[in-house]
């Protein structure tokens, strides 16, 4: 006989991850859809799409080492441990990696529209979203790690590694903003 709560929250997964998924889609068909019209008349759609991405990269960027902190704290195997392996799986798969890789292509899209590739603040600000895309990648290998109970960092260290996405969003933001390189 099967857990009922384990059932229930099987399916409430499911139910999260298909919302997710559906949202993905919509916000990809929207993008394609600004891009067959013409996207140089569309550049501030363009513009929000890509703010859009960053923002949902950014909540998973901020939210993910926490639930690593809380996760190094679970007994391996408990049923809290093996919850967070779901959320984090979730997180990354669902609404990192793709509002990443949208966030990306949007973003040297509007780069190579804009001509900011010659401008010295952007260049500070790729290098910026290259540390950060790094640290998303460090972010998904400890999601692995975790998964296979194979996580040797202390919650200590999830903390101090949670304001890496922090300090890097103010400097991104400051360079796109300020633009203080001419």
């Amino acid at each position: 006989m099967s857990d009922p709560d384990s059932e229930i929250s099987k399916r409430s997964g499911r139910i999260a991850a298909r919302r997710a998924a559906i949202a993905i889609v919509v916000l990809l068909v929207f993008t394609g859809f600004i891009f067959w019209l013409d996207p140089t008349d569309l550049y501030l759609w363009i513009k929000a799409v890509h703010v859009i991405a960053i923002i949902a990269w950014m909540a998973g960027m901020l939210y993910l080492p926490r639930l690593f902190v809380y996760h190094a704290d679970a007994e391996k195997g408990s049923v809290q441990s093996e919850t967070f392996k779901v959320m984090e799986r979730r997180l990354l798969r669902v609404i990192m990696n793709p509002a990443m890789t949208i966030a990306w292509a949007l973003g040297l899209w509007l780069a190579w529209t804009g001509g900011y590739f010659a401008s010295p603040w952007f260049h500070a600000k790729l290098l910026a979203v290259i540390i950060l895309s790094a640290v998303h990648g460090m972010f998904s290998k400890a999601v692995r790690q975790f998964a296979e109970d194979r996580n040797d960092k202390p919650p200590r260290y999830w903390r101090m590694i949670n304001e890496v996405p922090t300090l890097l969003m103010i400097v991104i933001v400051i360079l796109v903003i300020v633009k203080p390189f001419g």
